[in-house]
Parts: C-alpha cells; structure tokens; sequence
C-alpha cells in the first residue's frame, strides 16, 4: 500500500480545509505526510480538520507530524480537529496522553462544528 498516496484529499469547508488520510501511515510515508500537511497548514486555514476513517495504523513518527502540524495551526491561532480514529491508532494518542491535547472526535459533522 506504500505505492498510494496517504494524502487522498483537500477540500475546502466553511471555516477552513479537510484533508483526509489513507493508508498506514508508518516512517516511509511520514515525509509525504508532512509536506503535504505543512502545505495545507501553510494557507493559515481557521480549522484544519483530519479525516483517519482510511488509516488503519500509525507509528509515531506519524503522530509526530500531527503534532508539528497541530503547532503551525496553533502558532497562527487556528484549530486541528482529528475524527475517524480507529481504535488502534487511538490508542497511541490515549497512550501518550495526546487525546488531551488533541481535539478528537467520533465523525465529520462533529469535527465541523468542534
């Protein structure tokens, strides 16, 4: 699956931009994974909201580019909201107490009015 991209989309909403993840995203895909994200977070969009339906596993150096972005949005006082985590990748952010500083939520209508 490393042959796909794990960008699948962007697209724009009320407040901000969309994006939504496939794949699993592990250390050979972060590099992608962050250009892409730093891209879209570079047009200081209001709300950046992540779609993970599509991600079935995440390593940290994932998470990690999470963080990065969630910093560039908070530094331009925008919003990240995360929804469709699964149950595995959840439990990464739970482990590392990141579900405290993330907002996580269940689906994409609560992630666009979070």
């Amino acid at each position: 699956m490393n042959d796909e991209e794990v960008l699948r989309s962007t697209q724009p909403i009320a407040d901000g931009i969309l994006v939504t993840l496939e794949g699993d995203i592990d250390l050979s895909r972060t590099p992608e994974l962050r250009h892409a994200l730093l891209e879209v977070a570079g047009e200081k969009p209001p709300r950046l909201v992540v779609d993970l339906t599509g991600v079935d596993y995440m390593d940290s150096s994932g998470v990690a580019t999470l963080v990065e972005a969630l910093q560039h949005q908070r530094r331009h006082a925008g919003k990240m909201v995360l929804f469709g985590l699964s149950a595995k990748v959840k439990s990464i952010f739970e482990i590392a107490r990141l579900d405290m500083v993330f907002t996580i939520v269940a689906d994409a209508d609560a992630a666009l009015t979070a």
